[in-house]
């Protein structure tokens, strides 16, 4: 290393030739407490004195860079929240950069999850987030979801592709590397940066294109072995998402393009969840709407619910439809469904009739879901991913078209009535240009004969598992999911080990796994809208920032370092750690510093305010817990751990 080029700092820090050597009068390491970790500072000495100056071991905000604003003010989102507190920014669309205060909440949920993860006896792992494009050919993804994949090629033109989830590459390192059943179990996980093309990016942290999530790679020698690691895994998931206090759904669900038969997700209700949670009080019925049960239509079309409004009549429904198309773009499905006449002002979307396309794609594999047709009249549904334009060439282009009619129908409007409305449609596609293509209708289930029942399920549905049953339906964002894959992946990809047979059948046997995922970015983002209110964000205690900020009114500075170190000593030998503490000694006006403090979401302020100078009396906030007490200096600290404690 060429020492000439550096300044005088770098040149006394490395020698001669380059070899790091470390001048104690010139760094000072700074050993920082934190709840969930140590967090170790250099600190750099300019002084010319040889006397090492005093540290003060304290955390400050004024040596923390969390720059404020970024985004107006009137946006009172929690993602809006979350910009304007100094937790992040965007880059770009879909990708953001965690700032320092940010960073904390993702090294504190991280820790939680390294705690369980151990508990599992899992060893954490670090892969690479290039993935071959010939491994996933292999595995028989690539095509399948090559649509959301960042894709490039290296000088050779070999093919890679940006990891959005690894199993093709785990499968292979252990497969190469476990030979003898003896090894096994494996238990392995990582918490790494994942990337994939949304189409539309939305909703901060909740849909964006890079993400960090944790996943934990299950490798068994049996499938008995693999189920019993499945459960043992979802009741660790359960333990670590009752830490967040915050209240949770599992649910039943669809495994989707991972593979495999048996999988459940762990989701946050929320207005900005993409999914339904479909939940039974009375049975404890719960399932992803992907996957739920769908009530079968009586004979004449009516859907069993305890509810009067959720049969239709005659007299004030309407006939609306849903156009979708074939992944050829040759065939479009046209689903008829009834609509109420009337919508009340408090309606949201999940209480109105809406296609369930899941059901739809039973029945019609060749449907395209990544298609969306503009719907006309339609301005509940989000923005469509094609353009009306777009949409008409689409419909210049298709050979056939497929009328769906739901079962309701039938029980409030008699088929030539159903029919007419088609061929008045028909007849002016015509007046208007349109070539004429043949069309069918399906009226019935092909499996089954029974009317199509093709609506989303909506609270007062009837459930399918029990006869008293009610359904309620919530928005929902799905946070965890545990999948049992079986052999979908070591089958393809040729991982295996051989089991004598004195042991079992002897012969290779391919590996039975698992993977199991938390989206690290994604619960950040949904652990701010689920706890936010109007004056800013609420952490639960595990993951905030700090877990109390001692706020000091004018000139209480020497108080407010007698209240930290008070509290910061409270903690008995025997705990792991003591209080995580931050001092604001900003050099901003008091007013400003509380309005801060709700913005930023310390589960408990500490205020030294006007009673501190004759009775020693400090106020102690907590918004979540709707707390707001003056507490002597003498029982302050029990006072705010008994309050942590419950958050």
């Amino acid at each position: 290393m060429n020492t000439a080029r550096l300044n005088p700092l770098s040149r006394s820090i490395y020698g001669k030739r380059g070899e790091l050597r470390l001048q104690s009068s010139q760094l000072y390491l700074v050993w920082v407490t934190s709840q969930s970790r140590g967090c170790l500072q250099a600190r750099q000495a300019h002084s010319s004195s040889n006397e090492a100056p005093k540290v003060d071991s304290r955390v400050r905000l004024s040596g923390l860079w969390a720059p404020s604003g970024g985004i107006a003010a009137s946006s009172n989102n929690s993602h809006s929240q979350l910009i304007r507190a100094g937790f992040l920014r965007q880059a770009h669309s879909g990708i953001f950069h965690m700032l320092p205060l940010g960073k904390r909440v993702q090294d504190k949920l991280e820790a939680l999850i390294d705690k369980y993860m151990s508990k599992l006896g899992a060893s954490r792992v670090d892969l690479s987030s290039i993935s071959s494009e010939k491994l996933w050919e292999r595995s028989g993804r690539l095509g399948s979801i090559g649509s959301e994949l960042f894709r490039f090629k290296d000088r050779k033109e070999a093919g890679y592709l940006l990891s959005p989830t690894h199993e093709e590459e785990i499968t292979t390192l252990v497969g190469n590397s476990v030979k003898s059943y003896k090894e096994l179990p494996v238990r392995l996980y990582q918490i790494s940066r994942k990337y994939r093309d949304e189409l539309r990016p939305r909703h901060g942290l909740l849909r964006s294109r890079e993400f960090v999530m944790k996943d934990l790679y299950t490798f068994d020698s049996s499938a008995s072995l693999a189920l019993s690691t499945y459960n043992d895994v979802r009741e660790m998931y359960a333990r670590l998402f009752d830490e967040l206090k915050i209240p949770y759904l599992v649910a039943e669900a669809d495994s989707g393009d991972m593979g495999g038969n048996l999988s459940h997700e762990f989701h946050f209700p929320t207005s900005k969840g993409e999914d339904h949670v479909i939940s039974c009080a009375d049975c404890g019925y719960v399932a992803n709407e992907e996957l739920a049960e769908i009530p079968v239509l009586a004979t004449g079309g009516n859907q069993h619910s305890r509810s009067s409004a959720q049969r239709p009549n005659k007299s004030d429904i309407l006939i609306k439809t849903w156009e979708g198309i074939s992944r050829d773009k040759s065939v479009l499905i046209t689903v008829w469904y009834p609509y109420p006449s009337t919508v009340s002002k408090t309606s949201t979307t999940i209480d109105l009739p809406q296609v369930n396309i899941h059901a739809l794609k039973a029945t019609f594999p060749e449907l395209d879901t990544s298609v969306e047709l503009p719907q006309s009249g339609d301005s509940k549904i989000d923005p469509p991913s094609q353009s009306i334009t777009e949409a008409h060439n689409l419909k210049q282009k298709v050979k056939k078209t497929i009328n769906v009619i739901d079962g309701r129908l039938f029980a409030s409007h008699k088929w030539h009535e159903i029919s007419s409305h088609i061929e008045a449609i028909d007849l002016k596609k015509v007046q208007e240009g349109t070539p004429e293509i043949p069309s069918e209708f399906v009226t019935k289930n092909p499996s089954t004969g029974a009317p199509m029942n093709l609506l989303r399920i909506r609270t007062g549905d009837s459930c399918p598992r029990c006869s008293e049953g009610t359904l309620k339906v919530q928005e929902a964002i799905e946070l965890g999911h545990t999948f049992h894959l079986g052999t979908r992946y070591s089958k393809p990809l040729k991982a295996n080990v051989t089991i004598p047979i004195e042991v079992i059948k002897g012969q290779e046997e391919d590996f039975e796994m698992g993977c199991h995922g938390i989206g690290v970015s994604r619960m950040i983002g949904a652990v701010a809208d689920t706890l936010a209110d109007e004056k800013g964000l609420n952490w639960p205690r595990v993951m905030a920032p700090f877990e109390a900020v001692i706020v000091p009114a004018g000139g209480l500075g020497e108080a407010a370092l007698e209240v930290y170190d008070a509290l910061f000593e409270s903690a008995p030998k025997s705990e792991e750690s003591p209080l995580d503490l931050v001092l604001d000694d900003r050099t901003t006006t008091f007013a400003w510093k509380m309005q801060d403090a709700d913005l930023l979401g310390y589960p408990v302020i500490v205020v030294v305010g006007k009673r501190w100078k004759d009775e020693k009396v400090c106020e102690v906030q907590c918004r979540r817990l709707k707390v707001r007490e003056d507490i002597p200096f003498a029982k302050l600290a029990d006072f705010v751990k008994s309050l942590l404690v419950q958050l």
